[in-house]
């Protein structure tokens, strides 16, 4: 195994993807299952996602949901990937973690997001507007103050108040300068464009300025990662999330998983078809030696210390073999 392989860490971050023929309830299920999973192979993290409204995706609360995945665990760290902290009151983010670190001491991890709302609609349902995400350094600030005892309106965040909960800041662009300024794990995606991801890593070494929370950069790369005993079948496990992807840019909504098979016999339209291949391409997939391959060009180019696997596809039991083959790549 590659040198640059084994010294890395890897993680999941499931989004809890719904898919035709099934049901949000099921895919949370899905998701505490595959976090039980997970722990068994080895991997470093599990952390679930925010989204409202989005037809595709289960994954509205994720700290409710962080809570079942830690429940449901032992060992294996677990995290959002992430809180998106323009939609709430720090206050409040910071008292959930408080909990989920009381109840969990030593497992739980912070990831923070700028993000608003996926529409028009979900973002006037949540009180916010796009706006909203320019305020987030000043939120993280706030957030992290409330950890140090440090509001000036002399309230108390309990019991989050003397704990510690690293926090990560999740980022494209200019995200990276605020992780780096706040002295913060960066998490960055996608891997689909290199060179976007590579900018971004660079101007947050740079840039970062040590802090209580991290005395050096620290990187993790996140982006979909597909291995299969031939290189067709691991890019039939793409295949549901890139048209899912396609779909949502054409017609504005993101749509339940649809097996591959289904979008396989699809008659799409140009635009539709150029989304979808867009969605195939670049993404980490193959056999346990093309992925190799890929992680360790990754890895050296990147010099990320972290990778934090986002795959979601319909076929559950392909997913989870992809996990498996991933972790003996990993050595995990």
């Amino acid at each position: 195994m590659s040198s640059v392989i084994a010294s890395a860490r890897f993680s999941v971050l499931d989004r809890s993807r719904t898919r035709e023929g099934h049901t949000g309830p099921e895919a949370l299920r899905d998701t505490v299952a595959l976090a039980r999973e997970a722990e068994r192979l080895g991997y470093h993290r599990f952390w679930v996602s925010e989204h409202h409204g989005v037809p595709g995706v289960a994954g509205s609360a994720p700290t409710v949901l962080a809570a079942a995945v830690a429940g449901a665990t032992r060992t294996i760290r677990v995290g959002t990937g992430g809180v998106m902290l323009p939609n709430h009151r720090p206050l409040v983010v910071a008292e959930q973690f408080g909990v989920l670190e009381s109840l969990f001491p030593g497992r739980v991890d912070m990831g923070l997001g700028r993000s608003v709302g996926f529409t028009d609609g979900v973002r006037r349902a949540l009180g916010r507007d796009k706006d909203d995400a320019d305020g987030f350094a000043a939120q993280l600030d706030e957030l992290l103050g409330w950890f140090l005892g440090a509001s000036p309106t002399g309230v108390r965040a309990r019991p989050s108040e003397g704990l510690t909960v690293p926090p990560f800041v999740l980022a494209m662009g200019e995200g990276a300068s605020v992780a780096a300024a706040a002295g913060l794990p960066l998490v960055i995606g996608d891997l689909r464009d290199r060179d976007r991801m590579r900018r971004g890593i660079d101007r947050y070494r740079a840039r970062f300025r040590p802090s209580r929370w991290a005395s050096e950069p620290y990187v993790v790369v996140s982006g979909t990662v597909a291995v299969a005993a031939t290189p067709e079948r691991a890019r039939r496990l793409l295949i549901p999330e890139a048209w899912s992807m396609a779909y949502s840019r054409t017609h504005g909504t993101f749509p339940p998983l649809p097996p591959a098979e289904r979008v396989e016999s699809l008659a799409m339209t140009a635009k539709e078809r150029g989304f979808y291949e867009a969605g195939l391409a670049g993404q980490l997939a193959g056999t346990e030696e093309e992925v190799a391959d890929g992680l360790e060009s990754l890895l050296k180019d990147t010099g990320a210390q972290e990778v934090l696997v986002t795959t979601s596809t319909h076929d559950r039991e392909a997913l989870l073999d992809s996990y498996r083959r991933l972790a003996a790549i990993a050595g995990l």
